[in-house]
């Protein structure tokens, strides 16, 4: 795996790219220079879980044979607020299913997804507390 980050700007825009072409929009916050072009690192640190998370989760609905026809994910972190670095120290994960699934297999399947499956919840430090939740809209 490999990912290449252009400087845009001349303050602290970047684009990566990865070995398919496709891109991301990278930003920090102003106090720095940046212009709002972009998505800063820690939010796609929480974009990454929530995506391997909903990876995981519809292809293990799928084996259980839920018909899933919708998925949302809110995630939201808490971060350190002292401090030069501020790593997160809690993370929340809400899935907002839609379909005829389950309950008893909806909450198996999210914690399966979550704690794990997921590939990047993994290389995470293990000092983070990660919690899940989950509503289901049947129909």
């Amino acid at each position: 795996m490999k990912i290449t980050l252009n400087r845009k700007n001349k303050a602290v825009h970047f684009e990566a790219v990865n070995e398919s072409g496709n891109t991301i929009q990278i930003d920090g916050p102003d106090s720095i220079g940046g212009e709002g072009k972009g998505m800063r690192p820690m939010e796609i640190l929480l974009t990454a879980i929530a995506g391997c998370s909903s990876f995981d989760l519809v292809e293990i609905l799928k084996k259980q044979k839920q018909s899933l026809s919708d998925v949302s994910i809110t995630i939201s972190g808490d971060r350190k607020e002292t401090g030069f670095v501020k790593p997160f120290e809690t993370i929340h994960l809400q899935f907002d299913l839609k379909g005829d699934i389950e309950e008893k297999k909806a909450a198996r399947a999210i914690q399966m997804a979550v704690e794990k499956y997921c590939s990047v919840a993994a290389s995470l430090n293990p000092d983070i507390k990660i919690s899940h939740d989950y509503t289901i809209e049947h129909g």
